[in-house]
């Protein structure tokens, strides 16, 4: 679920300076090893030092929606400069360098990850309901005959998007389900992308990204994690955990009647395939790209962490989420990537950990490292946080005065602040 673009589509993207669809697919490169230029200013307010071009604001909303798990409250900085990054339409796209400019859809479509990401981790910090109800009327308008959301306006749906706007309505307080479009609603797009009995037996309930040329379906890990996780009804950041389940395999044979599989069902046949996927690699999923045979993909791990403890599956998640935290010195993007960080975060706060540290390595204080200093941190006694607001600035601290009295006989009056609003809208 982490932004990739295949090598090809970035190459395209340099030269034509148009926005290209990531790809769950082999051949894929995270384009956070792109550097920024030598000596280029990068914008205030933003996490990470890397080129923004392709993922300014999908890294951007991923941080925020791990501070926010983490306890800590984000810098006001950080809220407003994603809030910033809106088109008039109420779309995003990867990264504005220049938000005083106009979007211009025909150069660069809204990108529904970039907006349906930006709709997660707006709604957990609270204070942008009308840049959360803007975005959210945005993918209403581009949603795919089939229930579905490609990466931009009018692309084919794929697991990976639809799983991000998915995450999107839920996080807003809304049901994923009432979005349909010709009476096919999101999971349903989802369900006709799972492999059943049909398939070779070792591929059986995992997911494909998208149908091939021929409308062959290929099991896809990465896709698998997104697909299960949009079936539990849930964002990146995991709200109420369901109770522990055992894994559900996809069940064929004779009473098997060929029918796609209601969403509930579908997730616990995705994710029985994601955990026996992590168990053959000792607690991993492997990257796809190639020539990185045998070669850990950390990033997808953390996304099936998440999966799997959103589906009732916590035990099988943190035997990954383990391997993760003995792993991390071998991962170099743990350091200081925001959305490698924020993903390991991520996964912590899914099982029910402590997003703030792993294995003693201080991951918020790796993340927070890498962008503007938030406002307060967990335990912190502050009197400044980020903002929460009924409109769309994004900036402007309120307190309330909620009472003054006389304790009797003692005289004392106290003040007491307004407390946040968690996703208030």
């Amino acid at each position: 679920m982490f932004l990739r673009r295949s090598i090809p589509a970035v190459a395209a993207a340099v030269v034509l300076g148009v926005a290209v669809a990531p790809t769950a697919s082999a051949g894929t490169v995270s384009t956070d090893a792109i550097s920024a230029s030598p000596g280029k200013k990068l914008p205030k307010g933003l996490y990470g030092t890397n080129d923004p071009k392709y993922d300014g604001v999908w890294r951007q909303s991923v941080a925020l929606l791990a501070l926010d798990a983490a306890g800590a409250k984000p810098a006001r900085a950080a809220v407003a400069w994603l809030a910033g990054q809106q088109c008039d339409d109420g779309s995003f796209t990867a990264y504005r360098a220049d938000t005083g400019a106009p979007c211009d859809a025909k150069k660069t479509p809204g990108d529904t990850n970039a907006t349906a990401a930006a709709v997660q981790a707006l709604s957990a910090v609270g204070g942008q309901s009308k840049t959360v109800a803007e975005s959210l009327t945005w993918l209403d308008s581009v949603q795919n005959k089939d229930g579905g959301w490609g990466y931009n306006p009018g692309s084919p749906s794929d697991a990976n998007s639809v799983s991000v706007v998915v995450g999107a309505y839920a996080a807003a307080g809304k049901q994923p389900e009432k979005a349909t479009k010709n009476g096919k609603s999101p999971y349903d797009a989802l369900t006709s992308l799972q492999l059943g009995c049909d398939a070779d037996k070792d591929a059986r309930g995992a997911f494909a990204y998208q149908p091939g040329k021929d409308g062959e379906l290929a099991a896809n890990d990465d896709a698998t994690a997104a697909a299960v996780l949009a079936a539990t009804g849930s964002g990146m950041l995991v709200g109420e955990r369901s109770a522990e389940r055992p894994l559900e395999p996809l069940k064929c044979g004779k009473d098997a009647d060929g029918k796609a599989l209601g969403r509930k069902a579908a997730a616990d046949a995705g994710a029985a395939r994601l955990a026996a996927r992590l168990d053959e690699n000792g607690g991993h999923l492997l990257a796809a790209t190639p020539g990185a045979k045998d070669t850990p993909d950390y990033a997808n791990t953390a996304d099936a962490v998440v999966a799997l403890a959103a589906s009732g599956h916590r035990d099988e998640a943190k035997k990954s989420l383990n391997w993760l935290g003995a792993k991390l010195s071998s991962w170099d993007k743990s350091r200081n990537d925001p959305a490698a960080v924020a993903g390991v975060m991520l996964a912590a706060h899914a099982t029910g950990g402590d997003p703030a540290k792993l294995k003693g390595t201080d991951l918020l204080g790796r993340l927070a490292a890498t962008g503007p200093k938030p406002a307060g941190m967990p335990g912190e006694k502050t009197a400044g946080a980020a903002a929460k607001d009924d409109g769309d600035s994004g900036t402007v601290l309120r307190w309330s005065l909620l009472g003054a009295g006389l304790a009797a006989g003692a005289g004392v009056g106290f003040l007491i602040s307004s407390r946040r609003k968690k996703r208030g809208l």
